[in-house]
């Protein structure tokens, strides 16, 4: 596996290694000591799966508050998806900055999404499945959100919205929490489509 960090302080992209011959192939998709050489998480307690049916469907942008605040590590295993994460963290040097990222079946990328980001997608195909990896069990009482369409992050979505929850399109506008000395919000940012 190779491992990118992102412009996101503590967020990577993790491209797999596979190795082909005239059966197909073969790749880890996970291995705890290389995540650990890299500092992150080891340890998902649940493993999730989504599935939208039409192209242009936005989940998210989901979060849990503390004390449940989760690692993910989100795949798209078939069709593709426009995969975005944002920066809420009050101390980071990144905060309230965003950054997508074109998932699908066949680049087989992985990122690896760090307790105190938001995480949403886009599908930029019909029948569009994505798989997690979550450091931590769903807990109703902590399950938050920002709006996707939220002025204070300025998020480009690739495509008109087709389909989204009541919940995901009703949040309130952002708050920013109180910030330590020295720390600014900063702009949005969206780097190449295909990174």
């Amino acid at each position: 596996m190779l491992f990118q960090e992102t412009i996101l302080a503590g967020a990577w992209i993790i491209e797999l290694e596979p190795v082909s011959d005239h059966r197909g192939f073969f790749t880890r998709t996970f291995c705890t000591d290389e995540y650990a050489r890299h500092g992150l998480e080891t340890s998902f307690l649940q493993h999730s799966l989504s599935g939208s049916l039409t192209r242009g469907t936005v989940r998210g942008m989901h979060f849990q508050r503390p004390p449940h605040e989760e690692v993910k590590v989100v795949t798209c295993i078939k069709g593709e998806v426009w995969d975005v994460i944002l920066d809420l963290r009050p101390d980071s040097p990144t905060f309230c900055r965003w950054a997508g990222f074109k998932l699908t079946a066949e680049n087989r990328r992985r990122i690896y999404i760090p307790k105190g980001f938001a995480h949403g997608f886009q599908t930029l195909s019909d029948d569009a499945e994505v798989s997690y990896l979550i450091s931590t069990p769903y807990r109703p009482e902590s399950a938050s959100g920002v709006r996707y369409d939220d002025p204070a992050f300025a998020i480009r979505w690739p495509l008109p919205v087709a389909a989204i929850s009541d919940r995901d399109r009703g949040w309130a506008d952002f708050s920013p929490p109180r910030r330590s000395r020295g720390t600014r919000m900063q702009p949005g940012l969206n780097p190449h489509p295909d990174r």
